[in-house]
């Protein structure tokens, strides 16, 4: 039997940036880690999860939430140290 752990494993993400697509999404943790795998395959997947990272960091901080936004903000640090491809584009905005 496959385990939630074995997905995270195979979608190319960490745990952390599962659940922040999982957060951002709105959907189980296991649909996130098939959005991750499907999104890192893309031309512009990563560049959409830095955003919906983003996004969920911006949500956190509005709320008063300061330390999920700071768990979020490591978890895009760790996303952009992964993908370096990522570093130099500006957030998108919706």
């Amino acid at each position: 039997m496959i385990t939630l752990e074995d997905c995270i494993a195979f979608s190319g993400l960490t745990e952390e940036e599962v659940l922040a697509l999982a957060e951002h999404e709105h959907v189980p943790e296991i649909v996130a880690t098939a959005l991750a795998s499907y999104l890192l395959k893309q031309r512009h997947g990563p560049d959409k999860i830095r955003i919906m990272i983003i996004e969920d960091i911006r949500a956190a901080l509005d709320r008063g939430d300061r330390r999920h936004a700071k768990e979020l903000f490591a978890t895009l640090r760790h996303f952009l140290a992964t993908h370096p491809e990522q570093r130099k584009q500006p957030p998108e905005t919706n």
